[in-house]
């Protein structure tokens, strides 16, 4: 199959202009990955640190399933 020159320049160009969208996409997607994974870190760490500050066993010791009833029980 013979193509002209006109016909394979002007295919050529939007491969580029495609090319061109999808490294702008990608760049795109790599930041919103990189900001949630910053949040993430920090979600991390600050459930960490709350894990720190409650004592083991939770709040106000062990807990029994009979204080979780209700009062209509």
């Amino acid at each position: 199959m013979n193509r002209s020159p006109e016909v394979l320049q002007e295919r050529v160009t939007e491969l580029e202009i495609k090319a061109s969208y999808t490294e702008d996409l990608l760049e795109q997607l790599n930041m919103t990955v990189y900001r949630q994974q910053q949040q993430i870190d920090l979600l991390v760490n600050e459930v960490r640190e709350l894990k720190r500050q409650v004592p083991e066993g939770g709040p106000g010791g062990p807990r029994n399933l009979r204080d979780e009833l209700p009062p209509h029980y």
